[in-house]
């Protein structure tokens, strides 16, 4: 008689759990737009949501730990003309974040650690090259400043934002709107899906596509792929039924799929979360009420069904926070940020375990907030794997660290042609009052984010006081 062997997983009972009502943000009106992006970016200092707002588009960044009713006047980045599509924290600055917007642009924000009193107007750089709305944008995993955006011009452009300029365009590539872009894991090559139904491995600095798949799923709707650990490629989309379907492929040989496995009848398509620490990938349908999880192993059938996380609410977006913004003593594998029509739900995964000691099985050494490469030594062909830290005693964000742009424009320097007589003459009667104006601007400026800081910290200082008392 033969037993059937049960496959041996410390991943085999993860177990997913809200917090209490009190750790959710109340709310919160969550963008309606209608575009398949996560709405949603978390951090170990942050959380960032687009929310709905008139005349431009706008996204809510809260502290982590400001939890609760989110005052109707708290303050929100809002610089775009048009709705916010997707926002992307720095890897390698907690306090720096990206938007792209229907309005062709791409913003870069710094973050203050504090809570600022009035909106957020002002972005560090703004990076224009898109000719229609932007709908993608994603760091470099591996090198600083540098950010990649994908628009509905089906075009990808890398940007340096420690410069604001353009490092490359990738043209010619996609014949149709590009529904999602993914890095590998030392930010070599990128993975793309496009409505031409192609799969495409893209060398960016050599601007040459390396592996291409024609339909890695039948169905007509929407396609997304993400890189796993080993370079292989993960993949969700539909059979020509309509069922939601996942692939798992390797690029050097694309034609057939290493595993391929139909899961349900169902519209939404659903975006893979991926964590490489333990080859877990999280699958969240917009519109689902659910989270399935699998683990991806070298053993048939490779991509293997661990659990489904279900609740009663439908999801409008998600956030998956780093793994060194997790709580390692409550052995939490994960944390997701699940957005509803007003409120923001955090769901924590966790490993049962009996110790309560370090797990050091379940935390291996993880990316840390350290950029491997510079922007310049990247494009010259350079790669470089994360810098890894250890979660054994926590991790502790660090203070905020400005993000200096410095504009290698030549125009910056130059008067426009034909205006040099005029500004001559203008010039001696203006410098000084001119420069007067400006210190007092800046002073002014000054003085204000001073006091913000000072009203921040009050406030911070009366939840103690109120946290004390309860």
């Amino acid at each position: 008689m033969s037993r059937r062997v049960v496959r041996q997983s410390k991943f085999r009972h993860v177990f997913g759990q809200p917090v209490k009502a009190d750790q959710m943000y109340e709310d919160i009106r969550v963008s309606k737009v209608t575009w398949d992006s996560s709405f949603c970016a978390v951090n170990p200092k942050f959380l960032a949501i687009i929310v709905e707002s008139g005349g431009g588009g706008a996204f809510i960044v809260l502290p982590l730990a400001k939890t609760g009713r989110v005052d109707k006047n708290h303050p929100l980045v809002t610089g775009h003309t048009a709705p916010v599509l997707d926002i992307d924290w720095c890897p390698h600055n907690d306090n720096v974040i990206a938007s792209a917007s229907e309005d062709t642009t791409v913003m870069v924000w710094q973050v203050p650690d504090y809570v600022p009193v009035r909106n957020i107007t002002e972005p560090v750089v703004t990076l224009e090259g898109h000719s229609k709305r932007v709908g993608i944008i994603s760091w470099h995993p591996t090198a600083r400043n540098v950010l990649l955006s994908a628009g509905c011009d089906n075009l990808v452009i890398l940007w340096n934002v420690g410069t604001g300029e353009m490092l490359l365009a990738l043209e010619d590539m996609h014949t149709d709107l590009i529904y999602n872009v993914g890095w590998n894991r030392n930010g070599s090559l990128l993975v793309t899906t496009c409505k031409d139904k192609k799969v495409r491995v893209i060398d960016p600095r050599k601007q040459q596509i390396v592996a291409e798949r024609f339909a890695p799923h039948e169905g007509l709707r929407p396609v997304r792929a993400i890189f796993t650990r080993e370079g292989h490629i993960f993949t969700t989309g539909f059979t020509r039924m309509s069922q939601r379907e996942l692939g798992l492929w390797d690029p050097k040989n694309f034609e057939d799929p290493i595993a391929l496995q139909e899961m349900d009848t169902s519209n939404g398509v659903l975006l893979p979360f991926y964590d490489p620490d333990s080859s877990i990938v999280y699958l969240c349908g917009k519109g689902d009420s659910s989270i399935r999880y699998f683990e991806i192993t070298d053993e048939a059938p490779y991509v293997h069904y661990l659990n489904t996380y279900s609740s009663k609410e439908p999801q409008r977006g998600m956030g998956f926070m780093p793994k060194r913004g997790l709580d390692v003593s409550k052995c939490e594998i994960a944390r997701f940020f699940k957005l509803h029509e007003r409120k923001c739900e955090p769901i924590v995964m966790t490993v049962p375990r009996k110790s309560d000691l370090f797990q050091d099985d379940l935390y291996p050494d993880t990316p840390g907030p350290e950029p491997a490469l510079e922007a310049d030594e990247w494009l010259s062909g350079k790669d470089a794997e994360p810098i890894l830290i250890s979660l054994r005693d926590g991790y502790v964000p660090v203070k905020n660290r400005e993000l200096k742009v410095v504009k290698k424009n030549i125009l910056d320097n130059k008067p426009p042609p034909g205006s040099r007589r005029r500004q001559s003459t203008c010039d001696s009667d203006f410098s000084p009052a001119l420069e007067e104006v400006l210190e007092e601007i800046r002073a002014l400026k000054e003085t204000v984010q001073a006091q913000e800081k000072r009203i921040s910290d009050l406030e911070n200082k009366l939840c103690q006081f109120a946290n004390g008392t309860d």
